[in-house]
């Protein structure tokens, strides 16, 4: 993917936002075997993030806000749904693609502060039972959080 790939698959930027994006600093030596998307954080704007997955059609990408607010309990990240959680996982809103994002409708999701569901999913999982396939609950896991992103794009490209 090429840096003016990335910009383009924004659905929910506007030309100004895409322009100004912070590309993430590994971008040219990123590991693109390992990621079910590219997440990361704008150096410049700390409460933006960026996702870009690959989708029906090519890459699609989305712009996040981190919203200021506090959780009462550890939250659950929605994506990869990682229950030991070795990082933060806070609130995002999405605007949502097309006229329903022009007039201000957004999509919220609990992630992984700094995206790292692609790592998350791919550590071993604990070993629940004897005999349990922990690499089969790997494999599980990878899926459910491709599918899980998935469901969000949908989400945030729908125009209802």
């Amino acid at each position: 993917m090429t840096e003016n790939d990335l910009r383009d698959s924004l659905i929910n930027a506007s030309r100004r936002e895409r322009t100004a994006l912070a590309l993430p600093a590994d971008f040219d030596t990123l590991d693109w075997e390992n990621l079910d998307f590219l997440g990361w954080r704008d150096a410049k704007l700390p409460a933006v993030g960026y996702v870009v997955g690959a989708c029906e059609g090519g890459p699609v990408g989305i712009m996040l806000r981190e919203v200021d607010s506090k959780a009462r309990s550890r939250p659950q990240c929605s994506w990869c749904e990682d229950v030991l959680l070795p990082n933060d996982v806070v609130y995002f809103n999405a605007r949502r693609a097309g006229k329903a994002g022009r007039n201000g409708n957004t999509v919220g999701t609990l992630a992984c502060s700094h995206f790292e569901c692609s790592a998350n999913a791919r550590r071993l999982p604990p070993l629940p039972y004897p005999g349990f396939d922990l690499e089969s609950g790997r494999q599980r896991r990878i899926v459910g959080l491709r599918g899980n992103f998935a469901s969000f794009v949908r989400k945030v490209r729908d125009d209802g």
